[in-house]
């Protein structure tokens, strides 16, 4: 079917718009443009500081769809450009957020600052300019669950109502103030409260995109090579890079936290039936996640370990992984969430979406991807120190 002949859910034939987005050239805003330049008749203004991850669909010569996205390199912090990019697309997706867990006990101002003081203007030109308004919080907003309250044998911790967290239900449970790590979390509740009470008070037509760890290709960076030596990404990302240098997996605190993993493809395709069915998706908060690859750290940096050595062809070290406390390894402060697994009853009534790839084949697909694409530098950059010490 050609692009321009494609519906929506209800059959409608699909309009192309001009989409602002907001942090288009991070992990997930290239993975949406690629998909909406390739799929889609739309047009994206892509507002950011990076360039690096959208570079190859920026390339006039060799792009079909050259006239269809423009680069605007706009620090939203303080640029008034930004509202007139907002006043000509007819929607605005905000990507732009501190998302790493490091930062939010070493720089919690900073994180604050960008997950809720920045946003502020874009919810707010939206709202004023009767724009659409997608914009993306985290499961991170859920916090602890409640089972995580009741004793470690207790039978309640195995019953789903103690643990499944939905959209219009499950309560938002934080740390103590003390414990900086959910300074990112209350950031992104309150703008969520914020986006949600515009939509009450003044009709702002919005939805709210709760990501459950997206992972992929272009995730993140590699310390040293891509991103700061000093910087810690999250833990796919982290346990690549220890697997690239051949070294340890870290677990913190033993790994016992429990994780459920969704492939970036899955969930973009979920992100374009929000952005083409808004009549659906308008005034949703939707959890975007895949509960059937759950695993603890600790099986994740099992399976890492496993799935590396089949695409690299490199043995795993004879001892794969080692215990470091959250202390350690993230600075005073740092808490944690013990379980997070998305509710899909509302994604799947609204938009009829539901997550295909295994946690194997993820992994796969994004090992292979950074294998390819790291191994030399990093091969490289671990010779350079020897050579140059004198």
């Amino acid at each position: 079917m050609a692009a321009n002949a494609r519906s929506d859910l209800d059959g409608n034939p699909i309009k192309a718009i001009t989409i602002c987005m907001i942090g288009a050239g991070g992990f997930i805003g290239s993975h949406l443009c690629e998909k909406l330049m390739a799929e889609t008749q739309h047009k994206v203004l892509a507002v950011d500081v990076y360039s690096d991850k959208i570079k190859h669909l920026l390339e006039p010569e060799t792009n079909p769809w050259s006239d269809r996205i423009q680069f605007h390199r706009i620090n939203i912090k303080h640029d008034s450009r930004l509202e007139g990019l907002i006043k000509i697309a007819d929607l605005t997706i905000n990507l732009a957020a501190i998302c790493t867990p490091a930062d939010y006990n070493t720089r919690p101002l900073d994180t604050i600052y960008s997950n809720f003081i920045d946003a502020l203007p874009v919810v707010k030109y939206c709202s004023e300019n009767n724009k659409r308004l997608i914009h993306f919080s985290t499961c991170e907003v859920y916090g602890k669950t409640i089972g995580s309250f009741l004793p470690k044998d207790h039978d309640l911790r195995q019953d789903p109502a103690f643990y499944v967290l939905k959209e219009d239900v499950s309560p938002c449970i934080f740390g103590p103030i003390e414990k900086q790590r959910w300074s990112y979390a209350c950031a992104k509740q309150l703008i969520e409260r914020l986006v949600y009470a515009e939509g009450a008070e003044n009709g702002l037509e919005f939805t709210i995109v709760r990501p459950f760890n997206w992972i992929g290709p272009r995730m993140d960076f590699i310390p040293g090579i891509d991103g700061p030596s000093e910087g810690v990404p999250r833990v796919l990302a982290c346990f690549s890079n220890n697997l690239l240098r051949g070294e340890p997996l870290k677990l913190v605190d033993g790994g016992q936290s429990q994780r459920t993993f969704v492939y970036i493809k899955d969930a973009i395709e979920a992100v374009l039936l929000m952005i083409e069915n808004p009549a659906r998706a308008n005034g949703h908060i939707f959890n975007v996640g895949n509960p059937n690859n759950e695993v603890t750290v600790k099986q994740l940096a099992e399976m890492m370990t496993e799935v590396y050595e089949k695409v690299s062809g490199e043995p795993s070290l004879e001892v794969p992984t080692i215990d470091v406390s959250s202390k350690e390894f993230y600075g005073e402060g740092y808490d944690d969430s013990d379980k997070r697994i998305p509710d899909m009853t509302i994604i799947n009534r609204q938009l009829g979406w539901n997550p295909k790839t295994s946690l194997w084949d993820l992994l796969e697909s994004t090992l292979t991807y950074q294998h390819r694409t790291y191994a030399e530098a990093i091969k490289k950059a671990m010779v350079k120190p020897v050579a140059s010490s004198s």
